[in-house]
């Protein structure tokens, strides 16, 4: 049984937040937000919060079963890229260079089967 979260439109550029997510892919549960909570990068307590949303959405499907005996990880962690703010900068001579702002979205399946695997 698998469970799905879904952060959008998180105002840090997704190159950044691929880093995080490539570092908890395919790992336990436990161990992925032990890594979520100790690392310093940006967009990591927001990835942390988006699995524990994950973790109650699995809960919430699976109630007559224990977290603890799931044996749940992360079976896939997805970073698209969402809408650009472009904003414009003054430049020499009269000129202006745009300024693209990005974000981007988030989404993490969760699964308790580890023969489901990707």
């Amino acid at each position: 049984m698998e469970a799905i979260a879904k952060l959008r439109n998180i105002p840090t550029p997704p190159r950044k937040m691929r880093l995080i997510a490539d570092m908890i892919r395919g790992r336990k549960v436990g161990d992925a937000l032990n890594i979520l909570k100790f690392e310093p990068k940006i967009g990591a307590p927001k990835v942390e919060k988006l699995l524990l949303s994950a973790i109650a959405n699995w809960q919430q499907h699976n109630e007559d079963e224990r977290l603890e005996d799931a044996n749940l990880y992360v079976k896939e962690i997805r970073v698209d890229s969402g809408r650009i703010l472009k904003r414009l900068r003054p430049a020499p001579q009269g000129r202006a260079h745009r300024i693209r702002k990005r974000s981007n979205h988030v989404t993490i399946v969760v699964s308790s089967d580890v023969s489901e695997t990707v």
